[in-house]
């Protein structure tokens, strides 16, 4: 990956293009489905099935997609701050040979597990931790590789104390102008600003039983349907699955899980998940970073962006 310092490039080489596809990212079709996935498993599967799903005890996380992906790999610890944060794993891996830098939420394997870690839910320790190493990948040219697994950051008063709300807002700024490489995987949940904390990257996929929303469906119902037992039905509303956020065009792939889920057969979504990471460091290596910091600008404030109908309705007053 080289820096050009000359002039802008055009539109046409400037934005990195998907090898799924022989045109810009922003521009595949939304109802584009991963060729590894069984469409017919994936459209009888319920959202509140892929909410169960995507919080299974003994669910893959981080630590076991880094463990079957990495050739060998190094945690490093500390946000130089204030401490560690167990919630957060990071660290340096090298993947066919290739260093890239590792960043994601933590979550355990059984009960003792997750009280360590706090069920994946990062205080801003854990956050700034993840600045630091993606300000040290930025530094040494590293690719930087984002797992999401998280129901959200911790809303402990101690968190707010040291400023949670800060330290996510500050990685939203960083992440989004980092000079290198950053793929962001959706593993589990992607719940709120926990998964945007390290969410903000070039190219962004997810786990078919994976989901991603603003808040969990049991605090979507008790809000605004003012039941917290209708969560399955809010969990359709909010349209959080893989699927549906593939058809609005917000993530760029869905990555396949055993039918059974990803607890299954790891290596499966492991091997796809390596494969990707390669394609994308080749592809996106051959940029000018300057290119990849403006195309990955472009698609974050291109995010959402739709035409509404103007929609004449037939009423006297209107017309008066």
């Amino acid at each position: 990956m080289t820096e050009n310092k000359g002039s802008i490039a055009h539109d046409a080489t400037d934005v990195p293009v998907d090898d799924t596809a022989n045109v810009p990212v922003e521009k595949i079709h939304p109802g584009v489905i991963h060729s590894g996935i069984d469409e017919a498993t994936m459209n009888a599967r319920s959202a509140w099935e892929c909410v169960t799903l995507s919080r299974r005890p003994g669910r893959p996380g981080a630590a076991t997609y880094i463990d079957l992906i990495c050739d060998g790999f190094m945690e490093l610890h500390g946000d130089r701050l204030y401490g560690d944060d167990p919630a957060m794993l990071g660290g340096i891996g090298t993947v066919d040979g290739i260093p890239m830098t590792f960043i994601g939420n933590r979550k355990g394997t059984n009960l003792k597990e997750n009280i360590a870690a706090n069920y994946g839910m990062s205080n801003p320790e854990g956050y700034r931790k993840a600045l630091r190493l993606a300000r040290q990948a930025e530094k040494f040219q590293r690719p930087v590789i984002c797992f999401i697994d998280t129901p959200g950051a911790y809303p402990g008063l101690g968190a707010e104390e040291r400023g949670i709300g800060e330290a996510i807002a500050a990685n939203l700024k960083v992440f989004s102008t980092l000079k290198t490489i950053v793929l962001c995987f959706i593993l589990g949940e992607g719940g709120s600003g926990g998964a945007l904390g390290i969410g903000v990257g070039d190219k962004l996929y997810m786990l078919e039983n994976s989901v991603y929303s603003v808040i969990t469906p049991e605090g979507f119902a008790s809000i605004l349907l003012r039941d917290a037992s209708r969560a399955k039905e809010a969990a359709v509303t909010m349209k959080m699955t893989s699927k549906d956020l593939k058809r609005f065009n917000l993530i760029n792939d869905i990555i396949p899980e055993a039918p059974e889920g990803a607890h299954a057969n790891p290596g499966l979504s492991a091997q796809a998940i390596k494969k990707i990471i390669l394609r994308d460091v080749a592809t996106l290596s051959a940029h000018p970073v300057s290119s990849i910091v403006r195309y990955r600008m472009r698609k974050i404030t291109g995010m959402g962006a739709t035409v509404c109908p103007v929609i004449i309705l037939d009423h006297p007053e209107i017309h008066d």
